[in-house]
């Protein structure tokens, strides 16, 4: 039984004026993959989300998002997205975890239920600011999964937390993955932890230093792409 395609890309080209970023990139994440995407600042992993997630249109290729393309693809629901800092405009502000969720615009019930996924139920009537980094993180993955997407893409989520509180993040990724089968793909400058927890990573940039782990499906049209495989 073919697993279907969330996310194809096809000989994608883009750069920056005569600077080159992705070159002739092509690679598959299918439904319930756990990705890791990783690579040094510059190396072109801010890029290419923003052509996942339409910001950018890639200056060569072709970009599927669950079998469509993108051009013609409209259901952005499916689609959870998490970017660096998320909590970091409304940190000092009074509002609420509850408040923080129902900004997409959803059912008390669903609120409820998404907040139970990332075990934040408890915390429900408490002030976002009261909580800490990694409790606060929890509740935009919440605010993310209220919709109930069937991809979830997190940007360099584990900057600036501790040890302790990357080892419950991943736990959750896990059960995120395993129990209600999300595909993830999860954006790191940590190569070595990041390894050792997705079920595969996709390197940009060859300068970046090689670890033995598995590798997505990833090719490349072009000798000199920036990314290894």
């Amino acid at each position: 039984m073919t697993i279907p395609s969330i996310i194809s890309l096809q000989n994608i080209e883009f750069g920056y004026g005569n600077e080159k970023v992705l070159d002739g990139l092509n690679t598959e994440i299918v439904q319930g993959d756990f990705v890791g995407l990783v690579g040094h600042n510059g190396s072109g992993k801010s890029t290419l989300l923003k052509i996942i997630l339409g910001v950018l249109r890639p200056q060569k290729g072709t970009v599927k998002l669950f079998g469509t393309p993108i051009e013609k693809f409209t259901d952005w629901e499916k689609i959870g997205y998490i970017p660096q800092k998320a909590g970091l405009a409304v940190s000092h502000v009074p509002i609420t975890v509850e408040e923080v969720v129902k900004m997409e615009k959803v059912e008390e019930r669903e609120v409820d239920e998404a907040l139970a996924s990332v075990d934040m139920l408890i915390f429900k009537k408490k002030l976002l600011r009261e909580l800490s980094g990694g409790q606060q993180q929890r509740v935009f993955i919440a605010r993310a999964l209220v919709k109930k997407p069937q991809l979830l893409i997190l940007d360099e989520p584990t900057v600036g937390v501790d040890i302790k509180t990357q080892e419950k993040f991943y736990t959750l990724m896990q059960k995120l993955n395993h129990t209600l089968h999300l595909t993830l793909l999860l954006v790191s400058h940590d190569l070595h932890t990041i390894s050792h927890q997705v079920h595969c990573v996709m390197q940009l940039d060859k300068k970046t230093i090689p670890y033995e782990t598995n590798t997505c499906r990833v090719t490349h049209s072009h000798s000199n792409n920036a990314l290894s495989h």
